[in-house]
């Protein structure tokens, strides 16, 4: 289907390119503290941000079609919003009410994997806690709830501990939670669940982008062969691991749960079934190839289970990752980027590993690949593999160089850029090293100013989500726990128009949120928004 748009009746654009900055991860809150964002020394930054053309809007809840808005916004959702110009029911509430209503169990999907679990074992692997950007943790025993009531009587649970989008060390309440609600479910049945296998989320299992296949393989081992440190229980190798180091859950090392004799209780096996109940897509591609894949060439996987296999969502799309799964995905369409294309405008996307799928993927609608490779550009800066508060500067710099010669081509009418680092660093709960990210970030947007001006374009600054606006939380004695989970924080929004002789006014709807800039980029490229876009933050006058 070819898609149109028509051309702004007042307004044609400028002769330059119109710039579309995201910042990921940096939110707008109070001046406090902990806010690595108004600690930070950031003249340009400030300087866009005190304009007549800025305001905040909401990238959180119900704003990015999570369930409620005590929902924090995460990259992907808020991604998605920007490129779709309309607010789509996102993953958590997908299986919600896949949940609710207990379509999820009247799947062949479910029924395949359940039939798999009563001749073997039934696997669950995912992120083990309430965090609700990934997984949930109620969604898991609900599962498992119904596989017994189903007849499975042998389940094993592989926990990502996270420590991410929750508090640093909060993994005991989480495993003491799902620890009580095995012994009650094996009380009341023949069944015998437990928790089998384990490790941080950044450490195993859970990569995305393809940087790092090796955290992928020790997930994978300790998962399936039983590979990894060796404890009698998921609390033991907690409480040790906490002992010896103080790492926060989402780095801590595998573990592999085993009898008085030494035997894995949970390895993976020929005829077992395995479900990833993840729902957030990023992070599950890589593992669910693993498992998946006939030709897989990543690592050697050793002696490769024959197993049904099966996600929460389907993660990719376009190349059918994985090929089961137990709730569709939303159906993103008509996304700003086809209409653009169709439109035969020129454009380019730009980040660095960390953020390239969500100025991609995720912005097309979880879309794989290019819309048009005639008329698209898409440059991937590869990030370092090193913790992200050693190197908090990341790829900001090579992004900006890039970013700059893009600009200076003539080629492109439009183009979009992620900064990571106020986001990956964000979530490390270091407080300096963040302060460092946004004063870089801040030195990138002094030179993509520079160019937008002497080109006669148009910069609008932006982000997905807040993280790096609030970095540690004070107990009652004044202790500060480091949090390095994002925040609910509005997130800014400014458009740097220098050659604006009054042609328009920013005018924000009250609701106004990421789904919003859809309609006002496409406004100063010179076209009108589709009507079913939410509107447009600006009014020409």
């Amino acid at each position: 289907m070819t898609l149109s748009l028509n051309q702004h009746l007042t307004f044609s654009g400028r002769s330059g390119p119109v710039l579309v900055v995201i910042a990921d991860g940096v939110g707008v809150a109070e001046d406090d503290a902990s806010n690595a964002v108004t600690r930070a020394e950031t003249p340009t930054l400030d300087a866009l941000l005190a304009s007549r053309s800025s305001t905040c809007l909401a990238a959180h809840g119900t704003a990015v079609g999570l369930p409620t808005d005590d929902d924090m916004g995460n990259s992907e959702v808020g991604h998605n919003a920007i490129g779709a110009g309309r607010i789509f029911a996102q993953g958590a509430k997908l299986v919600n009410k896949a949940l609710e209503t207990k379509t999820i169990y009247s799947s062949d999907v479910w029924g395949r994997a359940v039939s798999h679990g009563r001749s073997g074992v039934m696997h669950f692997i995912g992120l083990h806690s309430d965090g609700n950007v990934h997984s949930h943790i109620d969604h898991l025993h609900q599962m498992i709830k119904q596989a017994v009531s189903e007849g499975v009587e042998s389940i094993c649970v592989h926990i990502l501990l996270d420590g991410r989008d929750t508090p640093p060390r909060s993994a005991m309440d989480f495993i003491e939670k799902t620890e009580a609600f095995i012994t009650a479910i094996n009380d009341l049945s023949n069944a015998d669940v437990r928790i089998a296998s384990g490790g941080g989320r950044m450490t195993i299992t859970m990569d995305r982008y393809e940087a790092d296949w090796e955290m992928v393989k020790r997930g994978y081992d300790c998962h399936t062969h039983g590979i990894g440190r060796t404890f009698t229980s998921a609390k033991q190798a907690l409480e040790t691991l906490y002992e010896e180091s103080d790492l926060g859950d989402q780095y801590l090392e595998p573990f592999v749960i085993v009898t008085e004799s030494g035997d894995p209780v949970g390895k993976i096996q020929d005829g077992d079934s395995v479900i990833f109940f993840n729902f957030r897509g990023d992070r599950a591609i890589e593992i669910s190839q693993a498992f998946e894949s006939q030709e897989f060439t990543a690592f050697d996987r050793g002696n490769h289970p024959d197993i049904f296999y099966a996600g929460m969502l389907q993660y990719d799309g376009d190349i059918l990752v994985p090929a089961n799964y137990l709730v569709d995905p939303p159906v993103i369409d008509r996304t700003m980027g086809e209409y653009l294309a169709d439109m035969g405008v020129s454009s380019f996307a730009i980040s660095e590993t960390q953020k390239f799928g969500h100025v991609t993927y995720f912005w097309n609608g979880n879309r794989s690949g290019y819309i048009n490779d005639e008329l698209e550009n898409y440059v991937e800066i590869p990030s370092d593999n090193v913790p992200f508060d050693e190197a908090p500067e990341m790829k900001a710099q090579e992004i900006t160089d890039a970013t700059i010669d893009l600009l200076i081509s003539g080629k492109y009418q439009y183009g979009r850029v992620n900064f990571a680092n106020g986001d990956m660093v964000g979530h490390t709960g270091n407080l300096d090293a963040a302060i460092t990210a946004i004063e870089t970030i801040d030195k990138c947007m002094k030179r993509l100013v520079a160019v937008i001006d002497e080109l006669d374009g148009v910069l609008i600054y932006t982000s997905d989500h807040g993280n790096a606006d609030q970095m540690f939380t004070e107990t009652a004695n004044g202790d500060r726990v480091p949090m390095t989970s994002h925040t609910l924080a509005p997130v800014p929004f400014v458009i740097h128009d220098p050659t604006n002789k009054n042609e328009y006014n920013l005018a924000p709807p009250a609701d106004a949120g990421l789904s919003h800039i859809a309609s006002t980029t496409l406004n100063l490229l010179g076209f009108q928004a589709p009507d079913d876009y939410q509107p447009s933050l600006i009014d020409f006058l």
